[in-house]
């Protein structure tokens, strides 16, 4: 069984947020932010929920797989598009980080950077592949004024 076909990035997302909240919960370690302050995660919540809606929306309008390994029938370079390559992973992490400033203790910080390495690992870089071979020159092109983040 492959941990990639079975884990996909919604599932690393959500554990990524249940891990968040129990590290706060069973080793805070120390607080770094108050109110006002963790307020402002909510807004980035809310964020990185938009980003993810709109991803989602585009997909849709233009018909194509949103599914990390499904082969895509459509190179978006639309909208958020023109800024990120990877803004649905963007979002997510723009959550998480607002979930961070929210809870405003140290140790959910960790995971943050972890979720992010773990979706380059295991997604980004293969989709970038798989993006690659289907649109060549068009993707290439487009890999060289893009970042890959922001």
């Amino acid at each position: 069984m492959n941990l990639q076909k079975v884990l996909l990035p919604p599932v690393w997302f959500l554990l990524s947020i249940i891990l968040m909240v129990g590290l706060h919960l069973v080793l805070p370690v120390r607080q770094l932010f108050f109110s006002p302050v963790t307020y402002l995660g909510i807004g980035a919540i809310a964020v990185g929920i938009i980003v993810l809606l709109f991803c989602a929306y585009l997909f849709r309008q233009k018909n194509t797989a949103i599914e990390p390994f499904k082969e895509s029938s459509y190179l978006l370079r639309e909208g958020i598009f023109n800024y990120s390559r990877n803004p649905i992973y963007l979002g997510m992490i723009t959550v998480l980080t607002g979930l961070w400033l929210y809870l405003g203790t140290l140790t959910p910080a960790i995971v943050i950077p972890v979720f992010a390495w773990l979706i380059q690992e295991m997604f980004v870089k293969e989709e970038e592949q798989m993006l690659e071979a289907k649109f060549g020159e068009e993707y290439r092109e487009y890999k060289a004024t893009v970042r890959r983040w922001i």
